[in-house]
């Protein structure tokens, strides 16, 4: 008990002197260099890329990375097509939803659980339990029967298994940059898991959107987010429609049918009088007022403030009512089956639009909204935001202005070439200097899988990992405002935060952490407290240690405490 006590204690103090030094802003000093990558550079520098470009060192990363060269290692992790991937296939080969398209998943995960759902409720209503209204809550959604369990167990599989690549990918895969870029995009295009159907097009929309366009041109990606069922639903776009189209349609003889505001609605032209749908229970007339459908703003004004030019960006209400304009009839075809994008003309607004200041004549279709991803993919606004956002994500929360301002000049030159802007970023003196190393705190996701790869610890079952992450405040795919997760160190540094990650730290060290095996301690002779803290410190610290850190390490009482407190360390908490 005692011991137990001991523990408890060193574990809250160590805690508390994390988030002192994080506070604090403590943390090593590098030399400045001058532009360029180091010719010669120290074990903190290769840390200080390994750290940036990726999830941290595993276990001989330093001396992989020595022996092809620094340079030739960035210019590898910018070119992930040329990096052989040896190990991460078989990893997810478990998998059975990854390789799926969105139809598929509709098809055998999601429709049919919503059916059992519906089924469920349709029965308690019948039996008396509850009236029809009622009947659409929790407790008609639960699962009764082994089948529909089961079904339910099936359409939860569809996440939980996203979220688990999601962690494997990060800890495993050589391509480290391009798994940084994908959760970047990810989460600078953010759509949340838990609105209605977004889910089903969710693991789509990474593996087919976001991945392979993440060290692209981002013209392309903007535009394949733009025509994403996973966007066109999160921000209700799909259902966006020329406030006058009722009128227009009643004029030609014409009503919309199918549920412009259902979640899983189609819209259909039907002639009056043919074959009218027959309400069910509980439902109004068909002939009853419908509420009036009409232009939704929110995927217009996420687009020019989050996706491109940004809140400062120039840009003005009207401009938002235009975009807004441009944008009618973009919407998802079956989507009750999964299925994709589709431009309604019906639906469109094909009047005149002004969009900071570009004119855009009547009668474009499709082509509105195509013009509005030019302007604002080549306008120096983006360029900027866009450099900004890369820039704080590997220099600094703090942006230097002039990288920033170099960054957005390589963004127009390039016609908003990704990769050539993260090479301005990682060749310029701003990446290398003292106030960049160790100058940003990980985010739970990052501290996770850092931990994985600093120990060598042997992954089998993420799931542990994925609960973990929603324990410590960054639960996968489910950030709900489009804003994404913060990418700055006052949203993840508290007491509470980084006494869990020591709580994390101390069960994957000890080998209590649910699927997930300890790593052998072979590259550790004689497993003791001090060579423990020895290896990894030189490992993944670089021996970068404040006096305080090593202070409190020297207070480790056994092999699995030193490597706790190694990570749960504030310069561990910091890359």
């Amino acid at each position: 008990m005692n011991s137990l006590i001991s523990r408890r204690f060193r574990l809250v103090a160590a805690a508390a002197l994390a988030v002192a030094a994080l506070a604090g802003g403590e943390r090593a000093r590098a030399d400045k260099v001058p532009a360029g990558v180091p010719k010669n550079p120290d074990d903190r520098t290769i840390l200080h890329v390994l750290n940036r470009l990726g999830f941290g060192a595993r276990p001989g990363d330093v001396e992989r990375v020595r022996r092809i060269g620094l340079d030739a290692y960035i210019e590898q992790q910018l070119h992930p097509d040329r990096i052989p991937e040896t190990t991460i296939a078989s990893r997810l080969a478990q998998f059975e939803t990854l390789g799926k398209s969105s139809g598929e998943l509709a098809r055998d995960y999601f429709v049919p659980a919503m059916e059992a759902r519906q089924r469920a409720q349709r029965q308690a209503a019948a039996d008396g339990q509850k009236d029809a209204a009622a009947a659409s809550g929790d407790d008609a959604k639960r699962m009764r029967t082994p089948e529909q369990m089961e079904l339910q167990r099936k359409e939860r599989a569809v996440l939980a298994e996203l979220s688990e690549q999601k962690i494997l990918r990060a800890a495993y895969s050589d391509r480290q940059l391009e798994e940084v870029m994908t959760d970047f995009w990810f989460n600078h295009f953010n759509v949340f898991a838990g609105k209605g159907p977004t889910q089903v097009y969710l693991t789509e929309y990474e593996r087919d959107v976001i991945r392979p366009r993440a060290l692209g041109r981002f013209h392309d990606l903007l535009d394949a987010t733009a025509t994403s069922p996973a966007m066109l639903f999160y921000l209700d776009n799909w259902q966006s429609v020329d406030p006058d189209m009722e009128a227009r349609l009643a004029r030609e003889g014409l009503q919309p049918r199918g549920g412009f505001g259902s979640p899983f609605g189609r819209p259909r032209m039907r002639r009056p009088g043919l074959f009218p749908p027959q309400p069910r229970a509980g439902q109004p007339a068909a002939n009853a007022q419908r509420p009036k459908r009409g232009l939704n703003e929110n995927y217009g004004r996420e687009l020019m403030e989050l996706h491109t030019l940004g809140v400062d960006g120039g840009y003005t209400q009207h401009d938002v009512v235009d975009v807004a304009r441009c944008f009618t009839g973009w919407t998802i075809a079956n989507p009750r089956q999964g299925g994709g994008f589709r431009f309604e003309p019906r639906m469109h607004d094909a009047g005149p639009k002004v969009v900071l200041g570009h004119k855009i004549k009547a009668g474009g279709g499709r082509d509105d909204g195509e013009q509005v991803l030019d302007i604002l993919a080549k306008h120096r606004a983006t360029a900027r935001f866009i450099s900004t956002k890369l820039v704080r994500r590997f220099v600094s929360d703090t942006p230097p202005p002039s990288l920033v301002s170099r960054a957005a000049a390589r963004f127009q030159q390039t016609d908003g070439n990704i990769r050539e802007v993260l090479k301005t970023i990682f060749t310029s003196p701003e990446f290398y200097a003292a106030d960049a190393y160790r100058a940003k705190v990980k985010s739970p996701f990052e501290f996770i899988v850092s931990a994985v790869r600093a120990t060598g610890a042997d992954v089998q079952n993420a799931l542990p990992l994925v609960q973990t992450a929603r324990q410590l405040g960054e639960p996968l795919y489910m950030c709900q405002p489009p804003t994404g997760y913060k990418d700055t160190a006052d949203a993840w540094v508290n007491t509470g935060a980084l006494l869990n990650r020591m709580n994390f730290a101390l069960a994957l060290a000890s080998g209590k952490m649910r699927g997930v095996e300890a790593a052998a301690n072979a590259a550790v002779p004689a497993a003791t407290a001090e060579s423990v803290r020895t290896y990894l410190v030189d490992a993944v610290l670089a021996n970068d240690i404040s006096s305080a850190t090593q202070s409190t390490l020297a207070k480790a009482l056994d092999p699995r405490q030193a490597a706790a407190l190694v990570l749960g360390s504030p310069e561990f908490q910091r890359r």
